[in-house]
């Protein structure tokens, strides 16, 4: 839209009202000075970025542009609609370029080796003297000459140094150009340290939460919204505007090794929970609200994975290459939009929507119905353009997933390219199909020449005026999403402020309480939970071989306690012989025999494939596809991708036999085994030998106990199914919820979607009636 067709009566007031006396008054400590507008948006900007203020009706403006006048995106009075277009009609090609763009990693300091490493005037961190806030010289490369505005902020090393490292990126980017601030981003960061003692917020930096499986299993979208705003107010006070997430895809196949960051396989539960979360997260109330639910408070959720990344076959995960095809053998593509379309799209709040989306890496296989393009969804111009924002008028951000430009080095690496069905185009070739397909930015990409480069090949298919137009586009949707969370007016942190929000008591101990919400009680025989305290227990050590972890790095063999014995030590007497204790207290986790791909089988001439399996044991899949619904790969010179009759065994196997050689060792004496759960597990092979089991998603020790000891009553839901045996999990289908048979304990109880006890019973109460498996 051009300056002309704005408002009139806007554009009147901005010329007729420059005349009137000074009514704001100004602030400065150190080099961030703060104006206070009466009834008026408070600015921040750095006294060293060269930013001047401009009066108009008496009131202070921000001169981003230093052009000395007011122009339309600086006048904080105006619709964001107006101001993100008129900001993006100034703005040069490379300027759009460098906002198309999403920083890769930045750790604060940055680490002087690896993948994220970083300089700071040519030097290590270590070794050069500079701040753990300072800009690295990478980080000034990409604000600075890539024009960089959305930055990755993964580990920092306290609030404080979050708060310094924040002032000092918008001081340098609100000296440059347009005066465009950062929107800094984060991934899920409130996980729970185990080992962390409770004690009105002691034990963590900010305040720790279950996981997403946990959040799923309180049934309550009240605790998610909850928590939701929580992590919005210690988000903003360390710099961070936009959360990559929530996951919300449907969990369908429960072999996926991201089956642990969702809200479960069933629909309508994941929908409600991802429609509390973004409202949680995106909502600022009171005089912290400045339009339509947007404010200081609010942070953009950028909500994944569109269409939904849960159906990869075998249940191989699309980072590698090993895993890129998402498979529909139960023609139920369309079900796993349900949490975006029924949830994310639809918020009680004010800001309606979420205000971004990432699409999964994976290939949705033959599912495109218009163009029959099987590429990876960041590329696929139906999922994006005729689904997404055709279909469901979604007009807000798309964000690619990390890395997909790139070239892929190997089959079975993390760290690589994940270009899936496009490898054979240039990486500028990439950008430009994406661009085509109705993205607007590239994740983990710090470089704009690419995304210049597709500029140009669209000028020459289909002109200058098409492409600017195109560029635009994406721009004022970047730019609204910066321009609602208040960065243009007040950008700046006040370290003493943010020390008292970050972590502070009342939020550490709502994340406890979701915690204890959040385990799930699925045996107790003979009622022997709650646990007498000051009793003698037992407490195994755990063994675990050396494996690999998600990333493929190398994980030593371990042998230690499995919990924190100085906390239990508080809740009973502990003692190393098993025939002295009251009970057993066995402390494992779910099992994992590693992400479905070895190299050493190919080595052994065989494909590489291997089941992955949900039970601790020796597993043969003998009830797997002989021949794979998908396949192939640049690496690869075949495309049958089956692990029919291979075996395979889980990395964490002791687990088991912890559990089984304590029964015999106990003699009849109650065994308590808590098992932290990150897919779906087959319980036969233990279950007769616990007298309770008791699941968690990620929580503290001290929240366990709490349970097992009756200080808090189990009632937690299972969000997901627990499989029979290992022939369910191979005769399910990939992208179908709830389709196993589930497992039947001892007592007749199915560990099925929605069962849960407490020390009663099994729960029946409004949860389990509202969300049912039909």
């Amino acid at each position: 839209m051009k300056k002309s067709t704005i408002c009139f009566a806007a554009i009147c007031l901005l010329q007729t009202s420059r005349l009137q006396a000074q009514q704001w008054s100004e602030k400065i400590n150190g080099t961030i000075s703060t104006v206070t507008n009466p009834k008026g948006q408070t600015l921040g900007y750095s006294t060293t970025s060269g930013v001047k203020l401009i009066t108009v009706n008496g009131l202070a403006f921000k001169d981003l542009n230093k052009n000395g006048k007011l122009d339309l995106y600086e006048d904080w009075r105006l619709p964001v609609a107006f101001r993100a277009k008129d900001l993006a009609a100034q703005m040069t090609i490379e300027q759009i370029a460098g906002l198309m763009l999403y920083s890769r990693h930045q750790p604060i300091p940055s680490p002087a080796k690896g993948v994220f490493a970083g300089t700071y005037n040519g030097k290590p961190f270590p070794e050069s003297g500079a701040a753990a806030s300072d800009l690295t010289d990478q980080q000034k490369d990409f604000l600075t000459k890539d024009n960089v505005r959305h930055v990755l902020v993964t580990s920092v090393q306290s609030p404080e140094v979050a708060v310094q490292w924040n002032n000092n990126v918008q001081a340098l980017t609100e000296g440059i150009g347009l005066g465009i601030p950062a929107n800094n981003s984060s991934d899920p960061r409130h996980g729970t340290v185990a080992n962390a003692e409770f004690n009105a917020g002691a034990g963590g930096a900010i305040s720790m939460w279950p996981g997403s499986l946990g959040l799923a299993a309180t049934f309550d979208p009240a605790v998610v919204k909850n928590f939701g705003h929580i992590a919005a107010l210690e988000y903003r006070a360390m710099g961070i505007a936009t959360a990559l997430s929530p996951q919300v895809d449907m969990a369908t196949e429960p072999r996926w090794n991201r089956f642990s960051g969702t809200f479960g396989e069933h629909p309508k539960l994941a929908a409600d929970m991802a429609r509390a979360y973004i409202d949680g997260f995106q909502t600022s109330f009171g005089d912290k609200e400045i339009n339509s639910g947007w404010g200081y408070n609010s942070v953009n959720a950028m909500v994944k994975h569109w269409p939904g990344g849960g159906s990869g076959e075998g249940g191989r995960d699309a980072h590698y290459g090993f895993g890129k095809y998402a498979v529909y053998p139960g023609n139920n593509f369309s079900q796993h939009f349900t949490p975006f379309t029924e949830g994310a799209f639809k918020l009680n709040g004010k800001t309606a929507k979420a205000s971004a989306v990432m699409p999964y890496y994976t290939i949705s296989v033959n599912q495109d119905s218009k163009n029959h393009d099987n590429v990876a969804n960041n590329y696929n111009s139906y999922i994006i353009t005729d689904l997404l924002r055709k279909k469901y008028h979604y007009d807000g951000v798309v964000c690619t997933d990390w890395l997909v430009t790139g070239d892929e080095a190997a089959v079975d690496l993390f760290i690589t390219g994940k270009s899936w069905g496009t490898e054979k185009l240039s990486v500028a070739q990439r950008h430009y199909k994406i661009l085509m397909a109705g993205v607007d930015q590239f994740g983990g990409n710090n470089d704009a020449v690419p995304v210049i480069d597709a500029y140009n090949m669209g000028v020459k298919e289909h002109g200058e005026a098409f492409m600017r137009a195109r560029f635009e586009a994406s721009a004022v949707r970047l730019l609204t999403n910066i321009f609602h969370t208040g960065l243009f007016e007040n950008p700046y942190l006040d370290v003493e402020a943010s020390k008292n929000t970050v972590g502070n008591a009342a939020f550490m101990k709502a994340g406890y309480n979701a915690q204890l919400k959040s385990m799930v009680l699925l045996k107790n025989s003979n009622k022997v939970l709650p646990l007498q305290k000051q009793k003698t227990v037992y407490v195994p050590k755990k063994f675990t071989p050396a494996g690999r972890n998600f990333l493929g790095m190398e994980t030593p063999e371990k042998l230690d306690y499995p919990v924190n014995m100085n906390i239990v030590k508080k809740y009973f007497n502990t003692i190393d012989n098993p025939e002295e204790a009251d009970y057993a207290l066995v402390f494992i986790a779910s099992p994992n025999s590693g992400n479905g791909y070895n190299s050493e089988d190919v080595k052994a001439g065989g494909n590489g494939y291997l089941p992955i399996s949900l039970q601790y044991g020796e597993y043969k899949a003998t009830d797997a596809r002989a021949v794979s619904l998908a396949g192939g790969d640049q690496f690869e010179n075949f495309t049958n991708r089956s692990y029919k009759d291979k075996n395979i065994k889980a990395i964490n196997f002791t687990d088991l036999a912890m559990v089984n050689d304590t029964y015999v060792k106990m003699k009849g004496k109650p065994v308590i085994v808590s098992v932290n759960v990150s897919n779906p597990m087959v319980f036969a092979e233990f279950e007769k030998n616990a007298s309770a089991i008791l699941i968690n998603f990620g929580v503290q020790d001290q929240a366990i106990l709490d349970i097992l000891t009756g200080k808090a009553v189990p009632a937690g839901l299972l969000p997901m199914q627990m499989p029979a045996n290992m022939q369910t999990v191979e005769k399910q289908k990939e992208d179908v919820p709830l389709d196993m048979q589930c497992y039947k304990d001892a007592a007749g109880h199915v560990y099925d979607f929605g069962f849960g006890m407490n020390f009663n019973g099994v729960i029946k109460d409004a949860r389990t009636l509202k969300y049912t498996k039909k």
